[in-house]
Parts: structure tokens; C-alpha cells; sequence
């Protein structure tokens, strides 16, 4: 082990013992929670983790419970050595890979359910995803126990639903969104994008061009109707198969007719067989 590499810890003990002794020299702790696949997305919430705290505990776990039947987990990308050196590169302390049995043991049968902000979007078209959501990442929480955790705003839902969660248990740690990491082109990045062939990779930024288009024009205070419209029918003949389009209260992410406080207009979309989620806020 190099003097810049991670501790690998694997084991809740071990990961206690880490960060008690870090406690203990009056240090601080962040947590950046993922599901592996390391992009540069990550490795800016690694720096900001860096930037706000002493040390910086990158967990790496592909969540079962939050995949659906019909959902990607066996491909999901995983590549523990690679993500590894990117977390060395990104300055993090430690990294937390544990395995199902330590987060699911024998007998597991806790899930943590959270109305409304799972109502609408991602929430109907997923059924269960939020509950193993919000249920790994307080497991997450509890065992790391942070100052302050990060989560990338891409996944403004999720981001919504685990600051509920922290509210409405008394969890102390700060919850802290970062803003979407993008590829030049607009493309917001994610683990998934590597599963888009190189001609759909081309129109992929379409989702991101028709986001902003109807922001800039939500931000007019009209109906929202109306782009949203043409902002469907656009991604549609570029091929897109959308899921859903909505302009949402940036708190509740109840859909309004028009914005006349902070809002964001939120998408999901198929291309080819690649889901694609995105935000912008209004």
C-alpha cells in the first residue's frame, strides 16, 4: 500500500475502528456513498468530501434492493481495483466495500418506506427502489457515521428522499447535493453511459439540450405545459422513448403549472436499451 492508497476495509469493525481512532484525533468525517463504476462525477464528490472534512469514506456496494427484477444488477458495472485507484487519485481515506451478506444479513427484514417524494417520477415506474434506497443509505449512514454525507445531484429524487429520511429520524449528518457533473457536450455523467453504443452516444445530450431549453423557458413564469410538450415530441423523434418530463417544486417535486419559486425540470428516458435520468433547475 502506497501512502496515498485508501484503506480497503471490508469488515464493520474494521470500519469502526478507523473512524473512531480519526474521532478520536479530533478529526472529521465525510461519506460519499456509491455504487462503484467511478467516473469523474465521483471524484468531485470525493474533492468537495475532501475540501469539507479531514478524511473523505468512499463506500463502494451494488445495492440489490434497489434494483428491480427487470433492472440491470447483473451488468452493473464493477471493477473494485479500478475504483480503487481512482479513489487514490481523488485523495479519499478509506473505502467501504461491504459485501450482501454484511448489509442483508440472516433474517434481515427492515426497509424503510417514504411517502410523497416517491409519489411521482422515478417512484411509480420503480416500485421499491426508494425503499432500498433510503434503507442502504441509512445503513450506510449508520455505520460510517459522518459529519457530513454527498450525493451527486443527477439523482435529484434520490438526493430529496435521503434528506427526508435524515429528517425525519434525528440523523445528524449534513446531507450535502453537489452539482451534475457533464461531459462537454452536456451529458450528464453516470456509471450507465458506458452502456450506450457509440451512435446513441452521439444523440444522448439531446436530454440535457431540452432540459435547458425548458427551464430558460419556465423561467418566464408561464404555463409549463407547452414546452414540455415539444420538449417530449423532441427527444421522441430523436429517438428517445421517454418515461416521463415534469417541471417540480425543487422541495416537494410536486408537478407546477407554472414556476413561481425554485423548481426543476426532471426526465427520464430510454435509448436503445440505456435508461438515462437528468435534471436542471429553473
Amino acid at each position: 500500500m502506497t501512502a496515498s492508497s485508501p484503506l480497503h476495509l471490508s469488515d464493520l469493525p474494521a470500519l469502526r475502528a478507523a473512524v473512531s481512532a480519526w474521532r478520536t484525533a479530533g478529526e472529521t468525517v465525510a461519506l460519499v456513498p456509491t455504487m462503484g463504476a467511478l467516473h469523474e462525477g465521483h471524484l468531485t464528490l470525493i474533492a468537495e468530501a475532501k475540501r469539507l472534512a479531514s478524511r473523505a469514506v468512499v463506500s463502494l456496494f451494488v445495492n440489490p434492493t434497489q434494483f428491480g427484477p427487470t433492472e440491470d444488477f447483473a451488468r452493473y458495472p464493477r471493477d473494485v481495483a479500478a475504483d480503487l485507484a481512482a479513489m487514490a487519485r481523488a485523495g479519499a481515506d478509506a473505502a467501504w466495500t461491504p459485501d450482501v451478506a454484511t448489509m442483508y444479513p440472516l433474517g434481515f427484514a427492515t426497509r424503510i418506506e417514504v411517502a410523497g417524494l416517491t409519489d411521482g417520477l422515478c417512484g411509480p415506474l420503480r416500485p421499491g427502489h426508494f425503499s432500498g434506497v433510503a434503507t442502504v443509505v441509512t445503513k450506510l449512514l449508520n455505520q460510517v457515521r459522518p459529519d457530513i454525507a454527498l450525493f451527486g445531484e443527477k439523482d435529484f429524487q434520490q438526493l430529496q428522499v435521503i434528506k427526508r429520511v435524515v429528517a425525519d429520524l434525528d440523523m445528524a449528518p449534513e446531507i450535502r447535493g453537489v452539482p451534475t457533473i457533464r461531459e462537454a457536450d452536456g451529458l450528464a455523467l453516470s456509471s450507465r453511459n458506458r452502456y450506450l453504443s457509440a451512435e446513441e452516444r452521439s444523440r444522448a445530450p439531446t436530454l440535457h439540450a431540452v432540459l435547458a431549453d425548458i427551464a430558460s423557458k419556465a423561467r418566464d413564469g408561464g404555463s409549463v405545459a407547452e414546452p414540455v410538450s415539444e420538449g417530449i415530441a423532441t427527444l421522441t423523434a430523436a429517438g428517445f422513448a421517454v418515461q416521463y418530463m415534469s417541471v417540480c417544486d425543487a422541495a416537494s417535486l410536486a408537478p407546477v403549472e407554472c414556476v413561481t419559486g425554485p423548481a426543476r425540470v426532471l426526465a427520464a428516458a430510454y435509448l436503445g436499451r440505456t435508461r438515462l435520468i437528468d435534471n436542471v433547475p429553473v
